[in-house]
């Protein structure tokens, strides 16, 4: 018999409300986060009407290690976006995310002041906050794409794992 996780545990949180679940919080960074993420692009009409002609190859987030909070090693995000659709996105190793034409390079909190839309992509490219290794004209051309990731990011029920539960 396999042994039961307390209530809580894991990538997947549920939040109970007088004994039936009210929402799915999805831990930021994990697997569980990274499906939902795809499925919110993908059901995002902005993003597909602002990214029809992205043919430029996959874009990686990148996040380093924070022990502190339960992030033992760098972390990457793979998205394969290819003219307005994610036709997947998965976690991988930071060697993996480095590979992809197009890396974003943060640290938590700011991946973290993005999702919110307290930090915008290229506004955080601009200050520094976050390191982009790609071309910045491409992006920048792409800007409303860029917008259309941050909204569908926003649209994922989302717990930080630096944030008390």
């Amino acid at each position: 018999m396999a042994s039961r996780r307390p209530h809580g545990a894991g990538a997947v949180r549920r939040i109970r409300a007088g004994g039936r679940v009210t929402a799915v919080l999805h831990a930021f960074p994990s697997a569980e986060w990274v499906a939902a993420y795809e499925a919110a692009i993908n059901a995002s009409d902005d993003y597909r009407s602002a990214s029809t002609e992205w043919t430029h190859g996959s874009v990686a987030l990148v996040m380093p290690a924070q022990p502190a909070i339960g992030v033992p090693d760098d972390v990457g995000i793979w998205l394969d976006l290819d003219r307005g659709v994610c036709r997947a996105a998965k976690l991988v190793a930071r060697e993996d995310a480095q590979q992809a034409p197009f890396v974003l390079t943060a640290e938590y909190r700011f991946w973290k002041q993005i999702i919110k839309k307290e930090l915008g992509p290229i506004a955080g490219i601009m200050q520094r906050k976050v390191a982009l290794h790609g071309s910045l004209p491409i992006v920048v051309r792409f800007i409303k794409s860029a917008e259309a990731l941050v909204d569908a990011a926003t649209r994922v029920p989302t717990r930080f794992l630096d944030e008390a539960t």
